[in-house]
């Protein structure tokens, strides 16, 4: 069994500031993770006009529509490669959940040494089938998806050339009620598919 990889969630927390993404990732490195991950992504290629935001993102932001929320949380190509060489500046693995082919492969270009692709992009074939013809490692949150849907998204992969593909266990509440939470799940995961698990 190989060992466990801690990964530091900072996913859009620096509020679009690049200054603070880089004192996550000194956190991060002080905390001992392995990996820090940030959320990449152009926010008119990733939600259509006038999509509301969700009530737990209203409740904490106060705004009511997605693209006007995540315009204020994106960080830019020149933002995202200075946090990736201050994370080989402190030893610790530069990670991004990106969303589109172009981002990846800016992603890619930064140095960074796998894919993690968010539960709701699971059922994107297309997207898929793009991340594995990197030939680089995935990682693949499977929130809201079937054993079914998994499946295909895991042959979609394989059939790409992924490299090693890792699937993360996602309750997608947030918080999640520890009722809901399924620890198991992981099991089922790594015996359905023959493959590495973790928790998202």
């Amino acid at each position: 069994m190989s060992a466990v990889q801690i990964i530091a969630e900072a996913g859009v927390n620096h509020d679009g500031e690049l200054d603070r993404a880089l004192a996550l990732v000194d956190e991060a490195a002080k905390a001992g993770a392995d990996i820090v991950k940030f959320q990449a992504f152009r926010s008119r290629d990733l939600v259509a006009d006038n999509t509301p935001t969700a009530a737990y993102q209203k409740e904490n932001t106060g705004l009511g529509e997605q693209r006007v929320m995540l315009e204020r949380l994106e960080l830019s190509l020149d933002q995202l490669a200075k946090l990736a060489s201050h994370c080989r500046t402190r030893d610790i693995e530069f990670l991004c959940t990106a969303f589109d082919p172009a981002m990846i492969a800016a992603l890619v270009e930064m140095g960074m040494r796998r894919i993690k692709v968010a539960s709701g992009e699971l059922n994107n074939l297309p997207a898929l089938e793009h991340v594995a013809a990197t030939g680089l490692p995935v990682l693949l949150s499977t929130g809201m998806a079937t054993l079914e849907e998994v499946r295909l998204a895991v042959e979609t992969l394989r059939q790409n050339g992924a490299g090693d593909i890792t699937l993360l266990h996602c309750t997608s509440l947030y918080p999640a009620p520890m009722e809901s939470v399924n620890l198991r799940a992981m099991q089922t995961l790594r015996d359905s598919f023959n493959v590495a698990v973790g928790y998202s």
